[in-house]
């Protein structure tokens, strides 16, 4: 392929898994093309966290870093949604929103996911703020306040335990989970847990803040932070063509979100297709969503090594090498 549209690998996604890939792949000396959308499942997040030498930083300046880096070995970035996507391993073709295409001999997958929220007034807007789902990315950042958590599953009786760790002021609203047994409530109560009985109606935002929790009688419940139990729905609708579809993810008999079914390199079943990130596991924080965009890029290198394509070689670097 010397089109200049034509890449060995185009990479679709440009969070930690798609950036992570890209770098890894063009240094192996891969023609690479990113792709990307611009809208990181957690865009509304103030600072990634729990990523070691990256603590804290901004998402979008995250992955500003990783496509300068990317670029530094000649790989290259595209703005773009992709609409489709379609052909057989050796020659795909991504056709993008605008109506462009570009053709790859392999793909690497790395659209993430959208969450899907509680649908009570406040949730959306807050989110990513101060409405927050996971303890080990945000509870540092909300410790010793008043915490609610929003339930809607049995998983947030493990929200309610889980967040007690970070603040001795936890109240679980039973809006609409389902009833908790004796056993559940005393469990809570000796954790110093307290339950609110009812529908939550909206939350109330004062000064750019979460600042109660209102409940549809009228009765607003104080608290400086609120958690929710989100299910990323993986974006997968461009290769729904060919015969990939995301499935239900489930832990402890709850289902948690949607994602491809992959290998443990992230490998799809459609031969010249790898995912990584939250498109293949909705459980993937930034961290490991980055490993997982090496691992399969590791794998789609050495795929193509296997099929005798390989980049390149400056005459003088090969003559020295022989």
């Amino acid at each position: 392929m010397t089109n200049e549209n034509r890449y060995d690998i185009v990479v679709i996604g440009g969070g930690a898994a798609g950036l992570s890939g890209a770098l890894t792949l063009s240094r192996a000396r891969r023609s690479v093309l990113l792709i990307d959308g611009g809208e990181p499942r957690n865009a509304p997040a103030g600072g990634v966290h729990n990523y070691l030498g990256r603590e804290g930083t901004a998402p979008g300046e995250l992955y500003r870093i990783g496509r300068a880096e990317i670029e530094g070995y000649g790989g290259e970035f595209r703005r773009g949604a992709v609409a489709e996507v379609t052909g057989a391993a050796g020659d795909f073709t991504v056709r993008l929103e605008d109506g462009d295409t570009v053709r790859a001999r392999r793909i690497l997958l790395a659209t993430g996911g959208v969450d899907e929220l509680p649908d009570v007034p406040g949730v959306r807007e807050r989110w990513g703020r101060d409405v927050l789902h996971c303890p080990y990315c945000h509870g540092w950042e909300v410790r010793d306040r008043a915490i609610g958590v929003l339930a809607t599953s049995t998983a947030s009786l493990h929200h309610a335990q889980l967040f007690r760790q970070w603040s001795a002021d936890v109240t679980l609203f039973a809006h609409t989970a389902p009833a908790l047994d004796d056993a559940q409530l005393a469990d809570l109560a000796a954790r110093g847990v307290r339950v609110v009985e009812g529908t939550v109606a909206a939350l109330r935002v004062v000064d750019d803040a979460v600042a109660g929790v209102e409940l549809e009688g009228g009765v607003v419940v104080p608290v400086g932070a609120v958690v929710v139990a989100p299910k990323p729905i993986a974006r997968v609708g461009m290769v729904a063509g060919l015969g990939l579809t995301a499935v239900e993810q489930e832990r402890g008999g709850i289902i948690a979100g949607t994602a491809l079914t992959v290998d443990p390199m992230g490998g799809t079943s459609v031969p010249g297709i790898w995912a990584a990130g939250n498109v293949a596991d909705v459980f993937a924080t930034v961290i490991k969503s980055a490993a997982a965009g090496v691992d399969a890029a590791a794998m789609i290198n050495m795929d193509l090594v296997v099929a005798g394509v390989y980049s390149p070689v400056p005459a003088a670097e090969a003559a020295a090498a022989s």
